[in-house]
């Protein structure tokens, strides 16, 4: 039972963290995303990290 708890810790873990802003994984998630789901921080951290 505690490595099945451990391993669904983990699992959460890996897939909770998202790439640092800015990075070229970042930039190709938000080219997945719909832009009417973009915050405006993020439109401004696109456009300054992943176009310019």
């Amino acid at each position: 039972m505690k490595k099945l708890v451990g391993l669904l810790f983990v699992g959460v873990l890996l897939t909770g963290c998202s790439p640092e802003i800015g990075s070229e994984q970042w930039c190709k998630q938000m080219k997945e995303k719909p832009s009417a789901d973009w915050t405006a921080t993020e439109a401004k951290d696109f456009a300054k990290h992943c176009i310019f």
